[in-house]
């Protein structure tokens, strides 16, 4: 693999394990959420 190869597929991973990440703690806040509302109804 050439060099300019090489950084572009670093930098693509690079921004996809920052977009899992995001949408992980995007899940955790919306599950927070939910069990929130969930003990305010019992």
């Amino acid at each position: 693999m050439s060099n300019k190869a090489l950084s572009v597929a670093f930098v693509a991973l690079a921004l996809l394990a920052t977009a899992c990440n995001t949408v992980r703690g995007a899940g955790r806040d919306v599950q927070s959420v939910g069990s929130a509302v969930e003990n305010t109804a019992k």
